[in-house]
């Protein structure tokens, strides 16, 4: 029966070395494009120094799974004690330091709410053809929620943008801003390459918004996204950390009866 429960530890801690393997591989993968891609979504945090410290800090913990995993395949195919513990000892920390993060977030899940709101409003209001990789995260956010601005399509009379779209007009055709007219990012429209999407772009503060434009703001929108896929992203945690102290306990029984069943096959 101890044989038994050995070999059952020992190649199902095999197994589970496997799947930490493929995930750190896809972690560091995905960090990997996320730090030649700064237009991810998530990069929409004011700050691009705390997303960069994000990305490192999570290419680090895939690291960590990476020799987390070659330590379980070397102690299940072949005994020690040293792996095993290095193994149980990383493994340890990973899972600590998951829970802790986790703890965090859900302490500052209001600071992140709001986090996302001001981020928003800033791109719009101040980052939006000032920043490339902004600007590219707008558009995208714009297009793929259907929605124009934070609150909406108004917002961006007064952004940056619309400044600099009214400087180049004055300076290429001479044409003054004494109508209150703005433009808006083609992202803003229904069906960019319309002539209606061109004619709405052009609005006038206060004025009627166009049908080819999209009505509702994005700022909820992108919160109320966020929300949705948190769900799947927590239940993809918990069972990661439920497999990583199944780990543990296997790593443990390996430990604990390795050395009595090399004594039985003595």
């Amino acid at each position: 029966m101890g044989t038994f429960c050995y070999n059952f530890s020992k190649y199902t801690l095999a197994a589970m070395s496997l799947v930490f393997l493929i995930i750190s591989v896809t972690v560091i993968i995905l960090v990997a494009c996320m730090l030649s891609d700064k237009t991810y979504l998530v990069s929409i945090a004011e700050e691009g120094g705390n997303y960069e410290a994000g990305l490192y800090i999570l290419l680090g913990t895939g690291i960590c799974m990476l020799i987390v995993s070659i330590l379980g395949w070397c102690s299940a195919f072949k005994y020690s004690r040293y792996c095993l513990g290095g193994f149980f000892s990383i493994m340890l920390v990973i899972v600590v330091a998951q829970c802790a993060f986790a703890c965090w977030l859900y302490a500052h899940r209001d600071r992140l709410d709001n986090l996302v709101r001001s981020s928003v409003i800033n791109t719009v209001k101040n980052e939006y053809g000032e920043i490339q990789c902004r600007t590219q995260i707008m558009d995208t956010i714009q297009s793929t929620l259907e929605c124009c601005g934070a609150n909406g399509s108004m917002d961006w009379a007064s952004s940056e943008y619309t400044k600099q779209e009214s400087s180049q007009s004055r300076f290429t055709f001479g044409v003054s801003n004494a109508n209150n007219m703005f433009k808006i990012p083609k992202s803003c429209c229904i069906d960019a390459s319309s002539t209606a999407c061109n004619e709405g772009r052009q609005m006038k503060i206060g004025g009627v918004v166009s049908s080819a434009i999209y009505s509702e703001g994005c700022m909820e929108k992108l919160v109320t996204a966020l929300k949705t896929q948190i769900y799947y992203f927590i239940a993809a945690a918990i069972l990661v950390l439920a497999l990583e102290i199944f780990s543990l306990i296997l790593a443990l029984v390996c430990c604990f009866k390795g050395g009595s069943s090399d004594r039985y096959k003595a």
